[in-house]
């Protein structure tokens, strides 16, 4: 199975599940809103990589005369469906099931392209960001949140103490994703970067929780071998030492880009 498709599936079986552990995106989402603020001038916007519809729900509650068209898009439909029944009494939105590196759009057609925490799964990024800046109108905008470098650092240290191999996905940092904008053409733009801290109860909940959200390809998608069970022990061993008060700290490192056409 390719990688591309094992990311979709790994959201497609989380989505009944990704609610009840996606406080950190919530938190991301509403922070990337108060960046995009009013979005009553933007007739046509897509929320790209949608998930359960928490930013599209937020885009239609903070806008008094909402855009013609919201539309939410997503790689894994049943995400798009549970988005849809949580939305379902809201017209304006429109839910397509589709890759973000391949967007089904005609060019010059949007205004307005959001995105929470989703590019991080996209294989290609200066593609991406092609073909979002090819159907952004001449004014349009685009703001999006991705994981950076930093994230889950505490893990990969962890597993540095067992062996060599890459058992946790690497995150572009803020000047690689510049590049990718400015490849795609983009010349006006804002980075911000930010770090949060979730602490866990145990190593076995972190991963639990990964796997709820669908990211567990991120510790899953680059391992050049299987992994026993000692090396897991070792692993958790080590992380346990960097312990607080008995508990688990995991950083996520958030970048936060505005673009201007």
């Amino acid at each position: 199975m390719s990688a591309k498709l094992k990311i979709k599936q790994s959201f497609a079986d989380a989505s009944a599940s990704y609610d009840s552990v996606a406080l950190l995106q919530r938190k991301v989402g509403s922070h990337l809103l108060q960046r995009v603020g009013v979005v009553n001038q933007y007739n046509t916007v897509v929320d790209l990589g949608c998930g359960t519809g928490f930013l599209t729900g937020e885009l239609i509650k903070q806008t008094i005369c909402p855009p013609q068209q919201i539309i939410a898009l997503d790689i894994a439909f049943p995400m798009l469906q549970t988005a849809r029944n949580k939305l379902i009494n809201n017209r304006s939105v429109a839910y397509l099931c589709a890759d973000a590196e391949l967007l089904p759009f005609q060019p010059q057609s949007v205004d307005l392209v959001v995105s929470n925490l989703a590019f991080q799964w996209c294989g290609n990024l200066e593609k991406t960001f092609g073909g979002i800046k090819r159907i952004l109108k001449p004014e349009g905008r685009f703001f999006f949140t991705t994981f950076g470098a930093h994230t889950l650092n505490e893990l990969k240290s962890a597993w540095k103490e067992v062996d060599d191999y890459a058992h946790v996905n690497a995150f572009y940092n803020a000047a690689q994703l510049q590049n990718f904008l400015q490849q795609a053409g983009f010349q006006q733009f804002e980075v911000e970067t930010c770090s949060y801290t979730s602490i866990y109860e145990s190593v076995w909940e972190l991963m639990a929780e990964l796997k709820q959200l669908g990211a567990h390809t991120v510790i899953e998608g680059c391992k050049k071998q299987l992994t026993s069970r000692s090396a897991m022990q070792r692993m958790i061993a080590a992380y346990q030492k960097q312990d607080e008060n008995g508990l688990i700290p995991a950083t996520f490192e958030v970048i936060t880009v505005a673009v201007r056409m």
